[in-house]
């Protein structure tokens, strides 16, 4: 008999042991591999990398400047991805691959950047654009990108988007009407007379009567702005000029109300 009673007490000792073992490990769970990158993923700073931001190049240089929070992670598929650009029959692809991956090892070899591979590829995803959703919702962190497809996808999951091209033009230098500068008239406007000059980020300046001038270097004073879905449009006339063209347009305004009244 005392040996059931104590066969009974063991069982009751070892169902207690199991029992607290496992109320300890659902406490206090232990992570390694993928796992151990999804425990810490909730962590905000935590950025997955688009292949379009990798082959953009500008990362690399945001990254210098140290504004790229925590850590960037690049999953394995968009270094396939990349692998497959440098890898195209096609030139202008297959420069743009091996671009990528030289912008790559430019940031790994940053020691301000922490740079992870992800080996966690959603088999049931098929597109590469719905795969970085996936895992950033599965993440819980932001997406840096380039493409605007992209943006869309993860607009409506309710993803955020760090765009780098949102970054640069709000970053692009405020020039304000009246304010002289000097630029290089490289191409003839969509519209007659007008000529195309670039500022250094790019933002594209019409200078009135500027299609004698290609080719060389003027001074200019912006005449107006216009705010477009693409960016700013600057307006611009050759320096002394400007207040003659304004005078003319207004004289032609002037006589054209007459030309109405009469």
């Amino acid at each position: 008999m005392y040996i059931f009673i104590i066969a009974a007490l063991a069982l009751a000792v070892l169902i207690l042991s199991i029992a607290m073992y496992l109320l300890t490990k659902k406490t206090n769970p232990k992570s390694t591999g993928s796992d151990a990158i999804k425990s810490a993923s909730v962590d905000h700073s935590q950025i997955l990398v688009d292949t379009s931001a990798i082959i953009d190049g500008r990362i690399a240089d945001i990254a210098k400047t140290g504004f790229v929070p925590g850590k960037l992670l690049v999953p394995r598929f968009v270094l396939a991805e990349l692998q497959n650009i440098a890898d195209s029959e096609e030139p202008m692809r297959r420069s743009r691959g091996r671009r990528g991956l030289e912008m790559l090892n430019l940031i790994r070899e940053n020691p301000s950047v922490e740079l992870d591979i992800v080996e966690d590829n959603p088999e049931d995803v098929a597109e590469v654009d719905h795969k970085l959703v996936h895992l950033a919702r599965e993440y819980n962190c932001d997406i840096l990108t380039t493409d605007y497809n992209l943006n869309r996808v993860a607009t409506i999951e309710q993803v955020k988007v760090l765009n780098i091209n949102e970054l640069a033009n709000s970053i692009r230098a405020v020039v304000l009407p009246a304010e002289e500068m000097r630029v290089k008239v490289v191409q003839k406007g969509k519209e007659k007379n007008q000529g195309l000059a670039y500022l250094e980020d790019g933002t594209m300046i019409v200078v009135e009567n500027g299609d004698k001038l290609i080719g060389k270097e003027i001074d200019v004073e912006v005449t107006r702005i216009f705010q477009t879905v693409a960016g700013k449009m600057i307006f611009a006339a050759q320096k002394g000029h400007a207040r003659k063209t304004s005078s003319n347009r207004s004289n032609n305004n002037h006589n054209s109300r007459r030309t109405n009244k009469s």
